[in-house]
């Protein structure tokens, strides 16, 4: 494999969490970033935080935050836009901050089956999860146009770029995201 940069993904406004950070958000004590971290570290050659809020504590772990070249909240394409335009090498792979229990082979399972797909991301026994994913950087000037148009739909970017989706058989909750204060307390 080549060298890989893994991308934390905590830039977004957290509205179901009533605004707060949910990077910075506390599971079992520790920031839910860190958890993702502890996960994704081990499977890349460089981690970077894309975040909009909060860059010193981010900074604090000693990993390059990236905020969104492009205002107005863009959701994750915006911070995919912005950290696919630094990296030093061709691929990235992303994770949301809210993703704790990602499996420890993910982007294995994802480089391994990415063929000549310019992106790709898991399906779980459920659904598809697109910001579980591998893309190549040579996506950037098509994901800038897509996003000037005013689109937001990442699946249907994905799809654009003629990426796939990759199955996983790990248990559903290895891909769950802590999207209310509900899920985050149980």
């Amino acid at each position: 494999m080549a060298a890989l940069t893994g991308v934390i993904l905590a830039g977004g406004q957290g509205r179901r969490m009533g605004g707060e950070d949910k990077g910075l958000l506390l599971l079992n004590g520790v920031p839910l970033y860190q958890h993702v971290l502890q996960r994704l570290e081990p499977q890349v050659d460089i981690v970077m935080v894309s975040a909009n809020r909060n860059i010193d504590r981010y900074q604090m772990k000693g990993y390059q935050v990236v905020k969104d070249s492009v205002a107005d909240y863009l959701g994750p394409l915006g911070g995919m836009l912005s950290t696919l335009s630094v990296i030093s090498g061709d691929w990235a792979v992303f994770c949301p901050c809210d993703t704790p229990d990602v499996p420890l082979n993910y982007v294995q399972q994802l480089w391994q089956q990415k063929g000549n797909a310019p992106a790709v991301w898991v399906r779980s026994q459920e659904r598809d999860h697109p910001t579980l994913s591998l893309i190549h950087k040579d996506v950037v000037e098509a994901l800038t146009d897509y996003l000037q148009h005013g689109e937001r739909r990442l699946m249907s970017f994905l799809l654009e770029q003629g990426g796939h989706a990759v199955q996983f058989s790990d248990n559903e909750l290895a891909f769950r995201n802590i999207n209310t204060p509900e899920v985050l307390l149980k």
